[in-house]
């Protein structure tokens, strides 16, 4: 804005309302001028006077312009400006393929690919000259030798999102929906609540530091609380949540004002009451203690499985893990890597775009450690990170993840609209709200079906793609099968861009520079390096 424009718009506005009662304000016309010019100029007064504002104030009325299109401006650039490819964290063809097979629409796409095939980083699958005609089941039992109840999970399963974070209705609408399609619905660290309840679909129990569903007064586990509800039938495994990839190292509250009581009988807190996360576990505070209590929850709920999940930080941390797994002889029975590129209600910047391992380096950790010490076939790997379609289920597999959890992907099923206001409790289509006049909008046996056919549809589209490349699973495919270019001349397969132990190979001492270096460092009696 220029100087000279600085009163424009209020000597416009003072003059547009002179000329109005000079020919008569009594007058029909005129009375309507005034509703609309009047206001205008008594706001331009007191942007004159006001002094919050900088830019109001030198530039009365028209200032006012900037907040209006701050405000509807990413609205406005999502569905206006972006092209099919640019958006972000997902971009609209992703948003377009999940809304149609939600819809159970074909999710076809006509006239060739709008991909560069020769950017540096394009990614394939090669596929077969003798293509399968079917398929195995695509499922995965999840309990190792210490488990007494191994539960068969679907490969694509609903990642951890919380009542209080998602409205009841789209709770309700995510478990009926895994229920009809059989698949287990993550409940998030807030606990199981009615609306996890009442559908009847299969649980993963999430357990964060707060120990919401399983505390006492002062906060910390509950072993009997715990019990109670890990021996329900609903409930198919327990996990521990250590960190998520959005916000890794980063605890959390839900302020008082925000507990209703149906919050509050899920979390098992006062109602008013701030519902705090801590950044780390009171239950344990080394690697051998977490697999203590790992195996003292098994133990609680009767023999279910039991994991944790992780976004990887330190590597030498989850090493001393896999050293504590060799001296105290307990294995979880699956652990889920979540990327950094992992979705969150909210958070801060630096976490969100800048702290912990991306999906893909997590994952070849974990994998790669549980090969190292001889133990991967005891331990199912499961992955989170905006994987929403067949080729990306099938690109994390080859590896080395076991299956697939994802939360995005099933809000975007719900209705979600990507207007990235989770925290403002304002989500405009009610998935992300506690408002109940939003959440109306949620119509639950619609969405659930919309969920059902979402992950019906997801699981086809990975059969087709395992199916062409020749396969009857997706534990057939290896780095080998997936080519990704590193230059406008060079291609190279992910078993010669990434690098795989040998089983047993870190108990054996590796050349590997970097496990070498990070195996030496991991400590099994504490989370801080042996040496630095």
């Amino acid at each position: 804005m220029q100087a000279r424009y600085r009163w424009t718009a209020l000597q416009v506005t003072a003059g547009i309302n002179l000329i109005i009662l000079l020919l008569g304000f009594w007058q029909p016309v005129c009375l309507l001028g005034l509703f609309v010019t009047a206001p205008l100029l008594g706001l331009g007064i007191y942007d004159l006077l006001q002094r919050k504002h900088s830019l109001p104030h030198n530039f009365p009325i028209l200032g006012r312009f900037r907040y209006l299109i701050e405000a509807f401006g990413p609205a406005l650039h999502q569905y206006v400006v972006e092209s099919n490819r640019d958006g972000a964290p997902f971009n609209r063809d992703l948003r377009s393929l999940i809304y149609q097979r939600s819809k159970n629409i074909e999710g076809k796409k006509a006239f060739g690919t709008e991909l560069n095939v020769y950017a540096s980083d394009h990614l394939w699958l090669n596929h077969s000259m003798a293509p399968k005609s079917k398929s195995e089941e695509l499922r995965v039992t999840i309990g190792g030798p210490q488990c007494s109840q191994p539960y068969s999970a679907s490969i694509y399963n609903i990642s951890a999102m919380s009542f209080g974070s998602l409205s009841a209705n789209a709770i309700l609408a995510l478990n009926r929906g895994a229920k009809k399609g059989n698949f287990f619905h993550t409940t998030g660290e807030g606990g199981i609540s009615r609306y996890h309840r009442s559908p009847g679909g299969d649980l993963n129990w999430q357990i964060g530091s707060g120990y919401f569903g399983c505390r006492d007064s002062n906060g910390n586990f509950d072993p009997v609380a715990f019990a109670d509800q890990a021996k329900d039938d609903q409930v198919k495994m327990i996990e521990i949540k250590i960190s998520q990839g959005a916000k890794p190292g980063h605890g959390g509250i839900l302020p008082g004002g925000k507990v209703t009581a149906e919050i509050a009988e899920a979390r098992s807190v006062p109602i008013g009451t701030d519902c705090v996360s801590p950044p780390f576990h009171s239950a344990f505070s080394t690697p051998i203690e977490l697999l203590e209590f790992i195996g003292r929850l098994r133990e609680l709920s009767g023999g279910k499985p039991v994991g944790f999940k992780i976004c990887i930080g330190h590597p030498w941390e989850f090493l001393g893990v896999c050293k504590a797994m060799l001296k105290t002889k307990i294995y979880p029975d699956f652990i889920v890597v979540d990327g950094a590129e992992g979705g969150t209600g909210a958070a801060p910047l630096e976490f969100t775009d800048r702290i912990g391992f991306p999906l893909k380096e997590g994952l070849l950790v974990v994998h790669n450690a549980l090969i190292g010490i001889g133990v991967r076939d005891k331990i199912r790997i499961g992955v989170s990170g905006k994987i929403v379609t067949g080729i990306g289920i099938a690109g994390v597999v080859a590896l080395g993840a076991d299956f697939v959890n994802t939360a995005r992907g099933f809000m975007f099923s719900l209705g979600c609209i990507q207007a990235q206001m989770c925290h403002t409790n304002h989500c405009p289509v009610g998935v992300a709200t506690q408002d109940e006049n939003l959440q109306k909008a949620l119509d639950v046996t619609d969405k659930s079906e919309r969920v059902y056919h979402f992950h019906q549809n997801t699981i086809l589209a990975l059969k087709e793609v395992i199916q062409a490349a020749g396969f009857n699973h997706p534990s057939q495919i290896k780095p080998c099968h997936l080519y990704q270019r590193q230059g406008p001349t060079t291609v190279k397969n992910y078993s010669e861009i990434y690098h795989f132990l040998q089983p047993g190979e870190l108990l054996a001492g590796t050349d590997n520079p970097r496990f070498k270096k990070f195996w030496e460092m991991a400590n099994a009696n504490s989370f801080s390096p042996e040496t630095e």
